[in-house]
């Protein structure tokens, strides 16, 4: 325990060391952080206000959305405000629930992508048991697994690290705090705990992969007795889906499938993983989706007519 507690804050490298890039990253990462809490943001108001949007789809997606709002918020923030900032620390505690909160929110993104490949593989592989199967009850479960889960995952890694000693150095070469990093400042042998980190984000990220491309296969080999129509519809909706998927579980089956090794492309991949997944989301599943879009026009249509009044 005193081992532990010699480091009461660690110092973040940032992204890069660079003045002029700092200030850009300000600009560029604020602009992206507001458009993906707006974009988000709307998605859920537009879901949960409408009167047609109530197929199982669009429930799961204004979690998602709900999570994708979260996730980059828990890191984020802090990014930009060090922008300023020559000295970037933050404090063991902070630290902790940084790496809680970032893990939190996108373990449980997965686990509602899962869910709603479950839903689009009952509502074409068994579109007659479909009302039946997906009730309101069992979206409820779904959600509220995802949702569990993801804290299991999280907590688990949470506590990986809160139990190993940390005497020095503090610095983590990364802009926030996260596994790979903080082993690598441990003074302690981590090869377990490594081991645990790969079974409990890597292969969760690359079992659901797997899961996720598997039940998309089966659902694109059905749709082969489907119509025209009834094809160009449900390939829509699965293109979305399987769009998120990439942009969603790639970046965490590079970052944590390996053994407890820090490579140079680690700040780009997971930054990637961080900003472009939620900010892209909402256009992904807005521009292709005709019933999104037009529950989007009727709101701005009522607000518009509220605002003349």
């Amino acid at each position: 325990m005193g081992a532990r507690h010699n480091v009461t804050e660690f110092v973040l490298s940032g992204l890069f060391q660079s003045r002029e890039l700092q200030h850009a990253c300000f600009v560029l990462f604020s602009l992206f952080h507001v458009l993906t809490v707006l974009g988000n943001l709307l998605v859920i108001v537009t879901i949960n206000v409408s009167q047609t949007l109530n197929a199982p789809m669009y429930f799961f997606l204004s979690h998602l959305s709900f999570a994708d709002m979260c996730y980059p918020s828990a890191t984020t923030p802090k990014m930009i405000a060090d922008t300023f900032v020559e000295h970037k620390t933050i404090s063991f505690n902070g630290c902790m629930t940084q790496l809680f909160s970032a893990h939190f929110f996108g373990g449980t993104e997965i686990f509602l992508l899962t869910a709603m490949a479950y839903d689009r593989y009952v509502a074409i592989c068994r579109p007659l048991h479909y009302t039946t199967i997906m009730d309101r009850q069992k979206c409820g479960l779904l959600a509220g697994a995802s949702w569990i889960a993801g804290f299991v995952h999280s907590i688990l890694q949470t506590l990986l690290m809160v139990q190993l000693p940390f005497c020095g150095p503090n610095e983590i070469d990364n802009f926030f705090c996260d596994v790979h990093p903080l082993l690598k400042l441990a003074c302690a042998d981590t090869y377990v705990v490594g081991l645990i980190v790969v079974a409990n984000s890597g292969m969760i990220s690359l079992v659901s992969f797997l899961v996720l491309i598997l039940s998309y296969m089966v659902i694109l080999l059905n749709l082969r007795s489907r119509s025209a129509e009834g094809r160009r519809k449900a390939l829509s909706t699965c293109g979305s889906h399987i769009i998120t998927v990439l942009l969603v579980l790639v970046p965490p089956m590079f970052m944590y499938i390996r053994p407890s090794t820090t490579l140079a492309a680690d700040k780009l991949v997971i930054l990637f993983n961080i900003v472009m997944p939620p900010l892209l989301n909402p256009l992904i599943y807005t521009l292709r989706n005709n019933e999104v879009k037009n529950a989007m026009r009727k709101l701005f249509r009522v607000k518009r007519g509220l605002g003349e009044k």
